[in-house]
């Protein structure tokens, strides 16, 4: 079975970075994580959940460490 590179096997991840835009709102990545906006907010409070910023008076995430922080989150070394 030939391996597959790197590469190919995250383009569909890229490929939904790509339709994104940078910023993202709470109700976003809550979508995205499939957990309630009120989640995200405990979470900002305690210090557990994804980088959260203010943009003015809103907090916007950045889909980059939103994705990092997903990764991150991993209970078991899914390695080979």
């Amino acid at each position: 079975m030939p391996k597959t590179s790197p590469r190919s096997a995250n383009a569909p991840a890229a490929a939904a970075a790509a339709q994104r835009g940078p910023l993202a709102t709470p109700a976003e990545v809550a979508a995205y994580l499939g957990v309630p906006v009120k989640t995200l907010y405990q979470w900002k409070y305690r210090g557990i959940g994804p980088n959260v910023y203010k943009v003015g008076r809103h907090l916007r995430y950045r889909w980059s460490e939103v994705d990092a922080w997903v990764t991150g989150q991993s209970a078991y070394d899914l390695a080979v």
